[in-house]
């Protein structure tokens, strides 16, 4: 017995000692993302700067970088600079995923794991680990909340940029409707600028006589939308349905704003989603090699209160 209880004292030992070795592992893990031009890059920065808190104080040994750049030439300067500092890991959320796939491609070549969050480059093989919003769901999702809402009616739309995310969006908002009694009446491209979307929604309103409800790619453009609305003092147009998950826009959707009834995820904390992962891989020791999509969740008033961050700029 006392044989037995020595062993079992000995193990304990030896697990807490591997276990407080893995806590006080030294791991760098760098995080190249835009800067904050906009609502959903604010929000980006917001939830990075959130999640290197709280991954710094649940592991010891762990380091985050966190750098911001206005530009794609920018970043790749700082992909450079990062990798002079001895880094294990690197999570980015490209600029122009065409113009930092090589830049990337240099910072994997040096043994550096490499978290791609949102814009896919052009090489998969560069990356370890894709995290991204589920692109064609954002616009399945819309179109079918819209075709249940509204079962006959005139919509407009206003897509983001002409890029490959715009056109997935685009695709899945059309398969969606397809065979409805939804009628499309204009696509324009709103550039995610609520100014842009706003002098869109504009000309829309003085086109068409009568708009039944608004679809577009983004919160951002959603606040532009609204105002244009409210300037022209339309009653005609019932609802918007945008994206991304805006503090403001899940708030009108948690309050029961008929203006607003849901809204649709692409969550800037995906970059959150990015860094746990990551340091799992070197912490937790778990794979997580692949690719990570998450789901284009509708909000719903019933549900708001889960996604709503009153601390985050977005």
């Amino acid at each position: 017995m006392d044989r037995l209880l020595r062993t079992c004292a000995v193990a304990v030992l030896v697990l807490g000692a591997t276990a407080a070795q893995a806590q006080t592992k030294t791991v760098t893990v760098a995080v190249s993302i835009p800067a904050a031009d906009h609502g959903w890059t604010g929000g980006v920065v917001f939830q990075a700067e959130r999640a290197k808190a709280l991954l710094e104080a649940r592991h010891p040994g762990l380091k985050i970088i966190v750098k911001t750049s206005p530009d794609g030439a920018s970043q790749a300067n700082a992909l450079e600079d990062l990798t002079t500092q001895g880094i294990d890991a690197l999570v980015t959320l490209p600029q122009n995923s065409d113009e930092l796939t090589d830049p990337l491609r240099q910072v994997k070549n040096k043994g550096v794991f490499v978290t791609v969050v949102d814009r896919a480059l052009s090489d998969p093989t560069i990356q370890d680990l894709y995290v991204a919003g589920n692109n064609p769901d954002v616009g399945r999702v819309a179109g079918e909340y819209m075709k249940g809402k509204l079962p006959s009616g005139q919509v407009v739309v206003i897509r983001g940029l002409p890029i490959v995310i715009d056109e997935e969006r685009q695709k899945g908002f059309d398969a969606a409707i397809a065979g409805s009694g939804l009628k499309v009446l204009d696509k324009q491209f709103g550039n995610w600028s609520r100014d842009d979307a706003f002098k869109v929604m504009q000309d829309y309103l003085a086109k068409f006589p009568k708009i039944d409800a608004v679809w577009c790619q983004d919160d951002d453009m959603a606040v532009g939308v609204l105002e244009a609305i409210k300037q022209a003092k339309r009653s005609d147009v019932q609802f918007v349905v945008g994206g991304a998950g805006m503090k403001d826009m899940v708030k009108r959707v948690a309050d029961g704003d008929a203006m607003i009834p849901v809204d649709v995820l692409y969550p800037p904390a995906m970059i959150a989603t990015a860094m746990e992962l990551t340091v799992a891989n070197f912490y937790d020791q778990i794979p997580v090699r692949g690719r990570y999509i998450m789901d284009a969740t509708l909000v719903t008033k019933a549900n708001a209160k889960e996604f709503y961050y009153p601390d985050s700029p977005f």
